[in-house]
């Protein structure tokens, strides 16, 4: 017997497929954006799998907000330190 219930791997194709007017038109860099998104959501599909609770394209929305959670962690992270550099460069420690 087959699968009844397609995979989460599935489903996201699908409805990227179904996104593929809505993309065709934005502009080509926001195209660009969107599909880094759609692949930050491939890269938690396990826990996409694992969240029931939850319609599969909402815990794909999650998985996209966790990696631009993570992006801007790091960048406020590299700010610190450049403001950090700066102030040590300004009051001659560095």
């Amino acid at each position: 017997m087959g699968r009844t219930v397609p995979t989460i791997t599935r489903q996201l194709n699908e409805t990227e497929a179904m996104l593929q007017t809505f993309r065709r038109t934005l502009r080509r860099g926001d195209q660009a954006l969107l599909d880094g998104l759609l692949a930050s959501a491939h890269r938690h599909l396990a826990a996409i799998s694992a969240s029931g609770a939850l319609l599969p394209f909402e815990a794909a929305l999650l998985a996209m907000l966790l990696e631009q959670a993570r992006r801007i962690a790091a960048l406020e992270e590299e700010i610190r330190i450049f403001q950090e550099e700066v102030v040590r460069l300004r009051d001659g420690k560095g």
